[in-house]
């Protein structure tokens, strides 16, 4: 599914280091890595690994200490905060373990608050949210409050609110960590449908089943990339019991 074009990201040499009371944490060492436009990345490897730092790199919620990242072939080092929001809010989609929906808000208003930051006519900020919500199951809901729904319900809106600005790249954080496993497979599932039809996905997870959903698997380890493989190696991995690099 991925492109043979020009990646969308490249990270070259990303470190990331955090410095509180004289400690340095290396959180991420020397990382060198490309997504291409319509690929699906799963983003693997034990807790502490550095996955959660990486994502927030991709997704310009924070900088790195040195490397290079390049997004749609410009030096992201160059924007500042206004123009980094403004790519947040239009070619990034995020989806949030903890769903990260606004309780006063109904299921429409919470799919639409982004739409809003673009000063986004309302008939086509309308027509966005009833199709991304469609798109999920969730269309039926609109009135609700996330109160009123179940996990696996407010996961679906979450996505939805991800979908409704068309982004160049979806990045999911543990998108099944505060599911069951029928509504993990549920949330798998359409993550799969999306990247289907196009999207861009970069998925972090700690389960390996999770990450054969994936087309390919980067495995972190004390924040390096020990591993870069297709899913159908990662699964014959997994299944031989060799999936744990210690």
């Amino acid at each position: 599914m991925g492109s043979n074009g020009k990646p969308l990201i490249r990270l070259e040499g990303i470190k990331k280091v955090f410095y509180t009371d004289e400690v340095e944490t290396h959180a991420l060492s020397d990382v060198h890595l490309d997504i291409r436009e319509g690929e699906y990345l799963a983003i693997a490897g034990p807790s502490g690994c550095g996955k959660t730092t990486l994502l927030s790199l991709l997704g310009l919620l924070d900088s790195p200490t040195g490397g290079e990242y390049f997004l749609a072939d410009e030096s992201v080092a160059r924007l500042d905060a206004s123009q980094r929001a403004y790519i947040r809010n239009r070619q990034i989609g995020f989806i949030f373990q903890a769903f990260n929906l606004i309780g006063d808000l109904t299921v429409y208003e919470n799919v639409e608050l982004p739409l809003t930051y673009r000063k986004m006519p309302t008939a086509e900020r309308k027509e966005r949210v009833h199709a991304a919500l469609e798109r999920v199951g969730m269309a039926h809901r609109v009135k609700h409050y996330p109160a009123q729904l179940s996990g696996g319900q407010q996961q679906r809106v979450a996505v939805a609110r991800a979908i409704a600005g068309k982004p160049a790249i979806l990045l999911a954080d543990e998108p099944t960590g505060n599911l069951d496993s029928k509504n993990g497979e549920s949330v798998m599932g359409l993550l799969k449908e999306l990247h289907g039809e196009g999207s861009t996905i970069c998925m972090v997870t700690h389960d390996p089943r999770y990450a054969e959903h994936a087309e390919r698997s980067v495995h972190l380890f004390d924040g390096r990339i020990v591993r870069d493989e297709s899913s159908e190696a990662a699964k014959e991995l997994h299944e031989s019991g060799f999936e744990h690099i210690e």
